[in-house]
């Protein structure tokens, strides 16, 4: 695991990742919860959406229909203990230095659960006899991955492995697996503020895309395409 940056005089400043919860509508923060240490790995699996095409359709499987779909999957690690030492000298100390993990984890638990006054709402609304009830809106969530990949996504699956508890059973060490899918403009209306920010990930990383993009068949052994 990657430990947070050291505060000698002169060491690069580490960034950390992590997820940012956004009120759609308003656009206010409503949440921010930082990896304690940046994960060593990150997988990402893109699947393209294409025209499957019907025998006789010729040239309908090089038409896209959309952005790809894409997941990530990433495993962070968390330590109560750390986090007390990581306080700075002189302020209070974190919510971790007496409720263990318990704080941290029940945010990342909220990224998927609706709030005890939403599920009250919901069951009041039955109790009247509304037969049609909307689904409660969650909070938008955003990777923040540096500052070249801010995208928006949802939740897909949250694990939780606690492996070291203190005398009142409370988790101070843990790992969190998370399992995220991308959302594009494919799943959102285009004036959404999830697709505005999908579609600045897209430009950054079309950006990145020019700097390495070439026509020099050479390398790959021919002088030119057939």
């Amino acid at each position: 695991m990657n430990m947070p940056a050291s505060a000698f005089p002169g060491s690069p400043k580490l960034l950390r990742g992590g997820l940012v919860q956004l009120d759609p509508v308003t656009s206010t923060i409503v949440d921010v919860i930082v990896f304690q240490y940046n994960p060593d790995t990150m997988t990402r699996t893109l699947q393209p959406r294409a025209m499957t095409g019907e025998p006789g359709d010729r040239l309908e499987v090089l038409r896209f229909t959309g952005p790809p779909h894409q997941t990530i999957k990433l495993e962070a690690e968390l330590d109560a203990a750390d986090q007390v030492l990581e306080k700075p000298s002189g302020q209070p100390s974190p919510p971790a230095a007496g409720n263990g993990l318990l704080p941290v984890l029940a945010s990342l638990e909220a990224l998927i659960t609706p709030s005890a006054d939403q599920l009250l709402t919901t069951d009041a609304l039955f109790d009247r006899g509304m037969l049609e009830i909307a689904p409660v809106q969650a909070p938008l969530i955003v990777l923040v991955w540096g500052v070249q990949r801010v995208v928006p996504v949802v939740v897909g699956s949250l694990s939780i492995t606690e492996e070291v508890f203190d005398p009142q059973l409370r988790p101070i060490r843990a790992k969190v697996s998370l399992e995220l899918k991308v959302l594009t403009t494919s799943d959102l209306p285009i004036t959404h503020l999830g697709s505005t920010l999908y579609l600045g990930y897209r430009r950054t990383a079309e950006s990145l895309a020019a700097l390495v993009a070439g026509t020099d068949v050479r390398p790959l052994g021919l002088e030119h395409l057939p």
